[in-house]
């Protein structure tokens, strides 16, 4: 069996430690999990690894967010990989900060990358890890604060977060969507 996790986020240093780039964190350290390291391919930065005996291609795609559908769809042809084994790894202002929440559909919920995903998906039903960085900032403010780094409190508590949905991202591929959700939502 073969899975895709993609961990959405933006090219470029200057968004490298940003709120919106906490799929690429987790991508990151999901890699550093299997062992696996990220090479530069189509779309992207790709590392391949096994979990339990699963094949695991991990994508931080360079398509900037978004556009991240391209990346998706790419991967899912090139390696024949069916929609019930991806895995979007994303920022969500409506989650209060490192709050997880695991789904297998939903809407885009206002966020540019799902939404170009489900328009070159043509689909909203797969499966989303949803990294809660809260809504705290000013009216008129979301893109700076988006586009922000972390408080200090919150980068005290990263480190952890960002393990803890690694650790989420490997049980959906070994353990599926339901057990996974049940063991870590809302932790």
């Amino acid at each position: 069996m073969k899975y895709l996790i993609v961990g959405l986020g933006n090219k470029g240093s200057e968004y490298e430690n940003t709120r919106h780039n906490i799929g690429f964190k987790v991508a990151e350290k999901i890699a550093e999990t299997l062992e696996a390291s990220f090479n530069t391919s189509n779309f992207g930065w790709l590392a391949e690894g096994k979990h339990k005996g699963r094949k695991v291609f991990v994508l931080k795609p360079d398509t900037y967010m978004n556009l991240s559908g391209n990346a998706v769809k790419y991967w899912m042809q090139k390696e024949n990989i069916p929609l019930e084994n991806v895995l979007i790894i994303t920022d969500d202002l409506a989650l209060p900060f490192g709050t997880l929440r695991l789904k297998g559909k939903g809407s885009d919920a206002g966020h540019n990358g799902l939404k170009n995903i489900n328009e070159v998906l043509q689909t909203q039903n797969y499966a989303r890890l949803r990294f809660g960085i809260s809504a705290d900032f000013a009216a008129g403010r979301q893109v700076d604060y988006v586009l922000g780094t972390w408080n200090e409190e919150e980068a005290e508590k990263l480190t952890e977060r960002i393990e803890t949905f690694s650790k989420a991202a490997l049980s959906f591929v070994f353990a599926g969507l339901n057990n996974t959700m049940s063991a870590f939502n809302g932790k």
